[in-house]
């Protein structure tokens, strides 16, 4: 069976530990979109980990880790954590790397942070990995599938071809210094080198899985609203977020996905600019930044503070509905044990009009959040195993939630380790 975890909202759900979580019982866990511009914190009996590019599973011996077709595969940053977790005691991890995968290049990296500068006050809060210019060069049919590092020949021609038109925008765009298309081929040729023992034709391998009857885990980075076609366009990713597109970033048909876990948290967060109707400021937000997380609400790859929020009914609703959640998995519930109240985004005020369907961008940046109270529990719900052991207040609060975005929360977390986690039937 094919299982995907995907997000609701903005990212940042806490998907890397549901994932950690359901990997202990899954034969292989497949990272399918996204490159290494954001990051899955994990912790369990290993320590504390920021995971950018290897799936969330690769703590446990039994799992094959597989990096799918439709990742930005950053080949250096892809080594050097598989080396940081084996330094740490993590026994190696099985890893398959899509002979299909496109490759992340130094000179995304730079393309990146070069307009990002030159947009200055209107940039889009990139994290400057990369991501955009290599999603760019992947649709405009100009980018290195890892299958051609094996043929040589076809790597000294197109070096020369890549080089002279990024060399235009280099001198005449952004005034920096070009490529040498001798420098390109040998970082090409130092990538075959490092990712040559993971190669292998993925799709293949996944579907004489499926007819073995294995447990496959799809990971999806980042959330709904973050998808190109249905997110807060244009701040958004350069893939899409969605778990329908599990079944193209992995190789497999879309029939297979039998259940989608989404991951929604129980106050709001986000990394990055765009709209974010629900968000608090000040002392409020700063008080719930702190206490979130583990260790507090700061971006795993970035380290920047993200921005805060209560939970938003509207655009968590929207997020399930497009990922086409079977299940949701409620995460850091116990962060909000401090509260005497728990506000809650339940719509959107626009031009006059409250609405509960989440608008497209424009509408979005007018909407103003119309707020319902809900009371607090006032106590550290860490430790409790059962949903009946809940205090009354807690209980309310997430049947309150499930009732607004329609539905089920079948999972909800109460804490940051592998095992903080209470199941509902």
């Amino acid at each position: 069976m094919v299982r995907a975890v995907v997000g609701a909202n903005w990212g940042d759900e806490g998907k890397g530990k549901i994932t950690d979580m359901l990997a202990e019982k899954a034969d292989i866990i497949v990272r399918f979109q996204g490159g290494a511009n954001a990051g899955h914190t994990i912790i369990n009996d290993y320590g504390k980990f920021a995971l950018h590019t290897l799936p969330s599973g690769v703590f446990y011996g039994h799992t094959t880790s597989i990096i799918g077709n439709g990742v930005a595969l950053d080949i250096p940053v892809l080594c050097k954590e598989i080396q940081s977790i084996v330094d740490r005691g993590v026994p190696a991890p099985k890893i398959l790397v899509s002979d299909r995968a496109q490759i992340v290049m130094s000179y995304h990296k730079n393309f990146d942070a070069y307009e990002e500068e030159r947009l200055g006050g209107k940039s889009f809060g990139s994290t400057k990995s990369g991501i955009a210019p290599f999603y760019s060069d992947k649709y405009a049919k100009v980018g290195f599938q890892v299958s051609e590092l094996f043929d040589e020949e076809l790597l000294k021609e197109k070096v020369v071809r890549i080089a002279a038109q990024k060399n235009v925008l280099l001198s005449h765009l952004y005034h920096k210094p070009e490529i040498n298309p001798d420098e390109l081929y040998e970082e090409l040729l130092e990538y075959k080198k490092m990712i040559e023992p993971y190669v292998c034709d993925t799709s293949l391998y996944l579907y004489q899985a499926l007819k073995e009857g294995k447990e496959i885990l799809l990971e999806g980075q980042l959330g709904t609203l973050k998808d190109p076609d249905h997110g807060i366009y244009p701040m958004v990713t350069s893939s899409s977020t969605l778990a329908a597109y599990g079944a193209i970033g992995a190789g497999i048909p879309p029939y297979e996905i039998k259940k989608v876990i989404t991951v929604c948290k129980a106050y709001s967060s986000a990394v990055g600019a765009g709209a974010f109707v629900s968000e608090i400021f000040g002392e409020e937000a700063d008080e719930l930044r702190r206490r979130g997380g583990d260790g507090g609400e700061f971006g795993a790859t970035t380290g920047r503070p993200r921005r805060m929020g209560w939970f938003d009914c509207v655009a968590s609703k929207y997020g399930c509905r497009m990922q086409g959640a079977t299940d949701v998995a409620f995460t850091v519930l116990d962060v909000l044990g401090y509260l005497d109240e728990i506000p809650v985004c339940v719509g959107y005020e626009i031009d006059g009009e409250v609405t509960t369907d989440f608008p497209v961008t424009h509408m979005l940046e007018k909407a103003k959040p119309v707020l319902k109270k809900l009371p607090g529990w006032k106590c550290d719900i860490k430790g409790i195993k059962t949903y009946e052991e809940l205090p009354e207040n807690c209980r309310k609060y997430i049947e309150f939630v499930e009732e607004q975005i329609g539905y089920p929360i079948t999972m909800v977390s109460n804490g940051p380790g592998r095992d903080d986690i209470i199941y509902r039937v």
